[in-house]
């Protein structure tokens, strides 16, 4: 997949933005308008956002016109999303956005450098492409999708990389809920440094 021209980051390949509550981890019910850039090279089976991953289908946009839109909105919390939102320089984008005094929250899987400037980083290690470089160290929440039991093995050698400050989720894949919530929930009960994160967007459906 052809990666655009985004000379440093002043344009960007967004595959859309919106205004909405977030739907999962430690701010869930927040208010934030999301940034999701097109563009992913992680290819998970489950991925809810396939329509992301080929970057040549969104035309680079001008840093500019993002914010423009960003800005409208009464929350002052930006969450940039994707696709892999890290496969970009996201310098730009951030010093920008902070510089309109907004909050800026990172939704990554950790496989590309880190780029930008963050309030939160929330990362969502996979198994397909792990994690490069000290993100673990970085992160602020570490979210782990739970689609069968051996993912239990992989949450636990991703904490051991986090921060000791750093909140701990397992998510339910979202096919897979009925049958792997329940044991997620005996799984935190055995283990309580871990809380459970679930899509509550899907359950309001909202975006």
């Amino acid at each position: 997949m052809r990666t655009p021209e985004l000379k440093g980051g002043a344009l960007l390949p967004l595959a859309e933005s919106f205004y909405t509550l977030q739907g999962e981890g430690y701010n869930t019910g927040k208010a934030a308008f999301f940034i999701r850039l097109g563009g992913c090279d992680v290819g998970c089976s489950w991925c809810d956002a396939k329509e992301t991953w080929n970057p040549s289908l969104y035309p680079p946009t001008p840093v500019e016109t993002i914010i423009e839109q960003a800005v409208m909105y009464k929350a002052k919390s930006i969450v940039i999303t994707g696709g892999e939102p890290l496969t970009y320089p996201l310098d730009i984008l951030c010093t920008t956005l902070k510089n309109k005094g907004m909050e800026i929250f990172l939704e990554t899987s950790g496989s590309h450098p880190l780029s930008g400037t963050y309030d939160w980083i929330c990362l969502s290690p996979k198994k397909k492409k792990p994690p490069i470089g000290d993100i673990h160290k970085k992160a602020s929440e570490l979210k782990v999708i739970i689609e069968e039991a051996q993912d239990f093995l992989w949450a636990e050698e991703n904490r051991n990389l986090v921060s000791d400050s750093c909140f701990l989720y397992m998510q339910p894949e979202w096919s897979k809920r009925e049958y792997i919530t329940p044991i997620i929930v005996e799984y935190i009960k055995n283990n309580p440094e871990w809380r459970i994160s679930l899509q509550t967007h899907k359950y309001m459906k909202i975006p």
